[in-house]
């Protein structure tokens, strides 16, 4: 049988709501067909490497016996994460593919909500591009960011075109105050300085002032206006709010999805490289996001989280009924020399 909807505009991206209507009409034009819709979704998902709900919208949004060609056109229209960030999950996604942890088999799309209350880039988000999607993040900037790129994209374009490249440039704008600034020119310095700084790492201080140094990049991609203009139809049904995780407890339900990706407990005492907010997050906020990871799981939620391979971690996890521990090894690029890079493992905690 066949889901697919009668006719699609591949010239442009094509928004969650649009998508939801379109899949909820195609359900009206069922036909025979020589594949049947979970073979045409396995094959989409084999030939371009996706995950199967990715996969699924995409054969939704096919109209014709060459779907292949046409989700070809549509996949390439796909957003990307605007901002490098240190800890990102997209080197990673296709090991949890792999491992059969990602997406959670019986996570419905369709019905169910995502949740990504430690957004940062939003690898996953923007890899599984569910129907419904909430996210948040503790830093004020970053949540600023999405925003405006949501809602005033147009005018952020503008201005990052003014930035130039040179490291006295970046010292200024580095050394500019928030509080004094728009919306739209917190957006502009924090793609600015994200993409001309050191590794696109993020990093701030006690005071909560960025702090990363100059990147000395040939030629950084500052404004990548394409890309932008398709994260922000992607994003006009997304609720994007700056608040603490905890907050997903007022929300999530059985049968949603939520993704834990926190600042990473350091493997030893010398080894955290940044903080991603000013108060930073110590033992005792893992085991407070511990204690959210469980009653998550006691409401039927499907809960996945990311973190390092520390002791401490592995422990605080362990000895729950239905959680499983998984190890995955993980890229690092973060040091100065590059003999302190290399491959490192990571946890994966999941309830299913």
């Amino acid at each position: 049988m066949d889901d697919r909807t009668s006719a699609v505009s591949l010239g442009r991206p094509i928004g969650f709501k649009s998508w939801q209507l379109m899949l909820q009409n195609s359900l009206k034009m069922l036909k025979c067909q020589s594949m049947t819709t979970a073979e045409a979704v396995r094959k989409i998902q084999q030939e371009f490497d996706i995950n199967a709900i990715y996969a699924r919208s995409v054969y939704g949004l096919t109209s014709s016996e060459d779907f292949i060609s046409e989700a070809a056109k549509i996949i390439g229209e796909k957003p990307k994460p605007f901002v490098k960030w240190v800890g990102g999950k997209r080197q990673l996604l296709k090991q949890f593919r792999m491992m059969n942890l990602y997406p959670p088999e019986k996570f419905d799309s369709a019905k169910a909500r995502y949740f990504e209350p430690f957004v940062g880039g939003g690898a996953v988000f923007f890899d599984l591009f569910p129907k419904k999607a909430f996210l948040s993040d503790l830093n004020f900037e970053l949540v600023t960011t999405y925003n405006v790129i949501k809602d005033d994209v147009e005018n952020l374009i503008k201005v990052l075109k003014n930035h130039t490249h040179n490291k006295e440039y970046f010292l200024k704008v580095r050394a500019q105050k928030i509080e004094k600034l728009s919306p739209l020119q917190i957006a502009s310095r924090f793609i600015y300085l994200n993409r001309a700084g050191f590794n696109g790492m993020y990093r701030v201080n006690s005071r909560g002032e960025f702090n990363v140094p100059f990147g000395y990049s040939k030629n950084p991609l500052i404004c990548d206006e394409e890309n932008l203009r398709k994260i922000s139809i992607v994003l006009k049904d997304v609720e994007i709010k700056h608040q603490d995780y905890k907050q997903v407890l007022k929300k999530a339900k059985k049968g949603d999805f939520v993704y834990f990706d926190p600042p990473y407990h350091p493997v030893s005492k010398t080894a955290a490289f940044t903080s991603y907010t000013s108060n930073g997050f110590s033992e005792k906020d893992q085991i407070e996001l511990r204690d959210t990871f469980l009653e998550l799981s006691n409401r039927d939620c499907f809960v996945m989280l990311s973190n390092s391979d520390a002791p401490f971690i592995n422990e605080i996890y362990s000895g729950f009924k239905g959680i499983r521990i998984s190890k995955v090894e993980a890229g690092r690029a973060i040091n100065s020399k590059g003999s302190g890079r290399g491959k490192i493992t990571e946890v994966l905690v999941t309830n299913y």
